[in-house]
């Protein structure tokens, strides 16, 4: 089975240098990486270019024209360009264990998709992490939020992870899903403007279309580097998208992947 890693970005090339770095060291490397750029500036684009050069798989820069927020464009976009049956998504400021793909990999399972945890750097850690442009050893280091989430076990791994069908906690910069699963409920809705909602939304047509949650523990380690927090202006009228879709038990958005997969969309849409 190909599987494709999406790395969403914008405007922070640093951290996606130290993400795709990451992604390039896998003990079990995707079968290609796409970049789903949210309209960052030229910097951006030669950084993918020129590491696509060294890149021990292919990599794909999915560019769309910066008019505010669209992340789930953005996803869309980059999922139509995938030739992997399984897709594994995450964010550019998300640094990858080594064995991220791998572990994945071990947990996927028709029928399912996979929401993984993540470890959140503090603000001196996260500076370390850019300047050396990788990972360091995080278990009991000062500096980690959630440390427990720098453990990797197998078997707690099989004893922790589990099924459900709730929304909390969803957080679409460590999962992943069948394409075919996507693709049967029309992928992000493009409805959302703004930071917020679209991936539990996203969640929330999946389950109604009867694929379940699996909850992935103790593996596929992330390491989320410090920000500021993301403007949160649209978040009300956000809110409402959702609410409609669990109200309705919507299996499928209006606007959605179809429009990518059937051509190239206009950037002003």
């Amino acid at each position: 089975m190909k599987v494709s890693l999406i790395i969403t970005t914008y405007n922070w090339k640093e951290a996606l240098e130290v993400s795709l770095l990451s992604a390039f060291r896998q003990t079990r490397l995707p079968d290609e990486i796409v970049v789903a750029d949210d309209g960052s500036g030229p910097d951006t684009r030669e950084l993918v270019k020129r590491m696509h050069i060294g890149a021990p798989v292919p990599l794909i820069h999915s560019w769309q024209e910066d008019l505010g927020f669209r992340l789930a464009r953005s996803r869309n976009r980059a999922i139509a360009r995938t030739r992997g049956e399984y897709i594994v998504l995450v964010d550019g400021d998300i640094v990858l264990d080594r064995h991220f793909i791998e572990d994945h990999l071990a947990f996927c399972q028709p029928g399912y998709f996979i929401q993984g945890t993540r470890a959140l750097l503090s603000r001196s850690m996260s500076a370390q992490v850019l300047a050396g442009k990788e990972m360091v050893s995080t278990f009991c280091l000062n500096g980690v939020e959630n440390r427990k989430n720098c453990l990797r076990s197998a078997l707690l791994a099989r004893l922790f992870s589990f099924t459900s069908r709730s929304l909390t906690g969803t957080k679409t910069c460590n999962f992943a899903f069948f394409k075919q699963d996507a693709i049967a409920v029309n992928g992000f809705n493009e409805q959302f403007i703004g930071w917020g909602r679209e991936d539990s939304e996203f969640t929330v047509r999946l389950l109604n279309s009867g694929i379940r949650r699996r909850n992935m523990k103790f593996y596929g380690l992330a390491y989320h580097l410090y920000h500021p927090m993301n403007d949160r202006t649209r978040l009300g009228d956000n809110d409402r998208i959702l609410q409609r879709a669990v109200r309705e038990k919507m299996k499928w958005c209006e606007k959605g992947i179809s429009w990518h997969l059937e051509g190239s969309a206009p950037e002003g849409r």
